[in-house]
């Protein structure tokens, strides 16, 4: 998938980091000179960083908005936000506005219905502005280690596995099943005569490398 950050701060920063470890093309769009300049002498070889101002519609459009699945708004300037938001919107992309504190929640509450998701990063962290960006059938759960991730996928009525049993679920190397639920249920430790029909999720421990493999047995091509 392919995805435009605005701010390149801590969060949006991160937050490309972790969508471009998976696999996927991310952007980040920033005009603060001096962050620039750090960033462009890191020499970052995974993320993209442009000069430009994510609430001006020709910048969005260097930054490849029209080819983007979505974006993700995570400066911390509401206005800023909101624009890129509604500016994306126009392109067909899947919109999510960062907020910060909760003393702003009704000025958020307000914009709420105008994105498809307003996130708070300072509690969620970069993996929840992540999977808000991400949506759908595929959820990170936490960073376990630079390149391994504790992820949820949901099944679906395209998944391969639809209706086989968990003994017959082959995980490839790099990847391991940890927990198991029923659609509705608890997760618990797996049963090998467990089946798996819409809906259920399915919670393993994988490597970067073969998480795509992982959603496509599971969550299959959608």
């Amino acid at each position: 998938m392919r995805f435009v950050i605005i701010g390149a701060g801590r969060v949006g920063l991160r937050t490309a980091r972790v969508l471009a470890e998976e696999g996927h093309e991310a952007t980040v769009v920033d005009n603060d000179p001096e962050r620039l300049e750090r960033l462009w002498g890191e020499r970052l070889e995974i993320v993209d960083v442009l000069d430009g101002d994510g609430s001006r519609e020709e910048d969005l459009v260097e930054a490849g908005i029209a080819d983007a699945d979505a974006i993700g708004a995570l400066t911390g300037d509401l206005t800023t936000n909101f624009v890129a938001c509604m500016i994306a919107d126009a392109y067909d992309c899947r919109t999510v506005m960062r907020a910060d504190d909760d003393y702003y929640q009704e000025i958020y509450r307000k914009y709420a219905s105008e994105v498809d998701e307003v996130v708070y990063p300072e509690r969620l962290g970069a993996i929840g502005a992540k999977n808000a960006l991400v949506g759908g059938s595929t959820r990170a759960i936490a960073d376990i280690a630079q390149h391994l991730q504790l992820v949820e996928f949901t099944v679906t009525e395209a998944s391969p596995m639809r209706g086989y049993s968990l003994s017959e679920l082959e995980l490839p190397g790099g990847a391991e099943l940890l927990a198991f639920g029923k659609e509705g249920e608890a997760v618990d430790l797996p049963h090998a005569d467990d089946s798996l029909e819409r809906g259920d999720r399915v919670v393993a421990l994988a490597d970067f490398d073969v998480l795509g493999d992982v959603r496509h047995l599971v969550v299959g091509a959608v």
